[in-house]
């Protein structure tokens, strides 16, 4: 398991190069890409295919090459492989044919952002991407804005730039735009951006420049003020009967988010629950 550059060809460790040269066989989540990568690392090993679409095929091919002999390594297009990238099954269908899988670290998005966020130690949340629809989208978060009410947690997200724009505007209904958000752009590439602000200043900052939604985002939510970090989050079923009415009734005229930041002004019961609570009674019709 090769981790290979998420941007800067030289972020190629030496392990890594070496690692490409001595194999047989590349499997990679696009030929060509990991072709441009090979030539860089002056390896001439065969490639062959193991993406999302393919990957179960793939996992037996590999196995299939692996008991003739032959060494195989397996990277994705960028960062680690099996972390928000295909290569989970391919793990679990070498380790049950009984053959050893070796981790060849490096690069990843995700230690990247992490390292210059500037977060303070704790826990810290990693989902990579969220579901691509809208509601599934809002019902993730409001799931996750309550574990990292418990653990007193950041959240770190990865997003493409065709939904960075949406996904915003969930972290603002959920979160509120008072929190402070770290936005990685094309981390390790010509055209990288780290941005430290407050979550309501972020479509701002994408709109100061065009070519800020062009390109791959990483973003790290900053954990709650620790004021505000209960020791067990709000279950829905725990609201009283006063507050929820008052919600039904905004929830008529409001979006989820809005509804659930004025039943927040208005009782003090923690928006994020609010906001989880609304997802549920605001049902399309």
């Amino acid at each position: 398991m090769v981790a290979t550059p998420i941007g800067h060809l030289e972020d190629l460790g030496p392990r890594a190069a070496r690692t490409l040269r001595e194999v047989d066989v590349v499997a990679a989540e696009d030929t060509r890409v990991t072709r441009v990568l090979l030539r860089h690392a002056g390896s001439s090993a065969r490639l062959i295919s193991a993406r999302a679409h393919n990957e179960a095929q793939a996992a037996d091919e590999i196995v299939a090459l692996l008991a003739q002999g032959r060494a195989v390594a397996l990277v994705s297009d960028a960062g680690t492989p099996a972390i928000s990238d295909p290569g989970a099954r391919v793990v679990s269908a070498v380790r049950a044919a009984g053959y050893p899988v070796v981790p060849v670290p490096g690069p990843s998005a995700l230690a990247a952002l992490l390292s210059v966020a500037g977060l303070d130690e704790g826990a810290v949340l990693f989902e990579g991407f969220l579901p691509a629809r809208q509601r599934a989208r809002q019902e993730r978060l409001a799931v996750l804005a309550g574990s990292m009410a418990t653990a007193g947690a950041a959240l770190v997200l990865y997003e493409a730039p065709h939904r960075i724009d949406e996904l915003l505007a969930d972290l603002i209904a959920c979160f509120g735009p008072a929190r402070r958000v770290i936005v990685g752009r094309e981390l390790t590439k010509v055209h990288e951006e780290v941005a430290a602000l407050a979550l309501g200043d972020a479509p701002a900052w994408l709109d100061a420049q065009p070519h800020r939604r062009r390109g791959e985002f990483a973003l790290a939510v900053a954990r709650a003020p620790a004021a505000e970090i209960a020791a067990e989050p709000l279950q829905a079923a725990e609201i009283d009967p006063e507050t929820r009415r008052l919600l039904s009734l905004l929830l008529a005229e409001l979006p989820a988010a809005r509804a659930a930041r004025i039943a927040h002004a208005v009782s003090g019961v923690p928006r994020e629950a609010l906001y989880a609570l609304a997802l549920t009674l605001d049902k399309p019709r």
